[in-house]
This record gives C-alpha cells, sequence and structure tokens, in this order.
C-alpha cells in the first residue's frame, strides 16, 4: 500500500516541487494551500503523514496541527522560516512530531519523512502485537503468542499462531492457500500449498469444537481459508 501524504503550503511551487519528489517514490501525495482546506482534507481521509508550513492563509499552520491534533495522531513535520520556537511548537502546546528549516533540500525532507513513516509502522505494529482478542471460547494473547479456548491454554506451533493471527485480525477476508503460503512462510519457501492444508487441518483439531464444522476457521471452497467469529 502506498503511503498517503498531505502537503500543505501556499506556495504553490514549493508543493509541486514536494509533490512530484514524492510521487517519484511512489507515495499517493494530496495538496491543500490555505489552513481550512487541510483542515477539511485531514478529517475526511487518513493520511500517513502530514507536511504542513506555518504560514498559511485563513488558519496558520499552528491552529490546524493543534486542531488536527484533537482527532488525530497522523505525523506531522512543520515546513517553517528560521527563528521559530520550535521547541514550543514540538510540544504539547501544538503536538507537532517534526520541523524542517526553510529553505529546505528535498532529499532531507523525503529522508525526515521515511524516518517518521517507519517509526509509526513499528508503533502500529507493536500495539497490534499487544493486543488481546477475545471471540466466542477462544481468546488469543498475541503478546505472549497464547491461545485459549474456554480459559484452557491450547498448545499452537508458531506457523499454527500466525495462521490464526493473520485470519483473526482480518476477520471474513478469504486468503488464498497460496496467499497464506507466502503471507505465513514466505516467497522463498519451497513447499507447496499442502502445508497450508496440514496446518489448518490441525489448527481446527485444536481450537474447534467439532472441526469437521468449524466454528472458527471456515472454508470458502475453491478459493481459500477465512476467520468468522
Amino acid at each position: 500500500m502506498s503511503k498517503r501524504v498531505l502537503v500543505v503550503d501556499d506556495e504553490k511551487l514549493i508543493v509541486k516541487g514536494i509533490r512530484f519528489s514524492l510521487e517519484q517514490d511512489g507515495m499517493e501525495v494530496t495538496c491543500a494551500y490555505d489552513g481550512e482546506e487541510a483542515l477539511n482534507l485531514a478529517k475526511e481521509t487518513e493520511y500517513d503523514i502530514v507536511l504542513l508550513d506555518i504560514m498559511l492563509p485563513k488558519l496558520n499552520g499552528l491552529e490546524v496541527c493543534q486542531q488536527i491534533r484533537e482527532f488525530s495522531n497522523v505525523p506531522i513535520i512543520m515546513l517553517t522560516a528560521k527563528g521559530e520556537d520550535m521547541d514550543k511548537i514540538l510540544g504539547l502546546e501544538y503536538g507537532a512530531d517534526d520541523y524542517i528549516t526553510k529553505p529546505f533540500n528535498i532529499l532531507e525532507v523525503k529522508a525526515r519523512i521515511k524516518a517518521i513513516l517507519r517509526r509509526a509502522d513499528k508503533s502500529t505494529k507493536a500495539a497490534e502485537k499487544s493486543k488481546t482478542v477475545e471471540i466466542g471460547d477462544l481468546r488469543m494473547d498475541c503478546e505472549s503468542r497464547r491461545v485459549f479456548i474456554n480459559s484452557r491454554e491450547v498448545n499452537l506451533t508458531a506457523k499454527e499462531f500466525d495462521v490464526l493471527e493473520l485470519l483473526v485480525f482480518n476477520p471474513n477476508k478469504v486468503y488464498s492457500r497460496e496467499n497464506l503460503l507466502n503471507i505465513v512462510w514466505g516467497y522463498e519457501y519451497p513447499g507447496d500449498v499442502r502445508t497450508v492444508d496440514v496446518h489448518i487441518r490441525r489448527l481446527r483439531e485444536k481450537i474447534e469444537v467439532n472441526p469437521s464444522e468449524p466454528k472458527y476457521v471456515h472454508t470458502k471452497w475453491g478459493v481459500g481459508y477465512y476467520f468468522q467469529g
């Protein structure tokens, strides 16, 4: 999935340059030229990162940053002229994540964006991994990688857990056997799709009351497998 970036600056040439450069890296770029437009876009769409100039018409960048923080934790990089009080801008009062002073080098902008996106991805993954999921009589603790049925622990192998975790976090999404093989075992894995069938069968034997009539891990004939609570 390409990353979605909102670029906000009233200097159209700057916006055009940033947009072109980020699109070259496969990012999806939306542009806004004043604070009100930026705020409306941030409310309508979930962006992965916002580049926000301080000096803007209608609402200035600091006001936009503050208001975005009321409904979103999207990473925000402020674009600023030299001499602004950046400690204040990055502090609690406004909640920006980073700043770049003008005039800037586009390579520096891209490096900062990528660094922040990497951090954001890591923290998202960490949050997902720490989740405990409860569906019916199934409880899954993703941090300790333990699974319980009716409060009784079920011993899953690493790959059985990986398959179950993928299906549980994407309920009703049907994964083909090839898809599961590639995601869980990796593209380099030399085995074939029968590996997936064997793991699904073992998984059902461990978590289903009646494996031949599964409650959780279902088969969509001719397509693949999916999870339904």
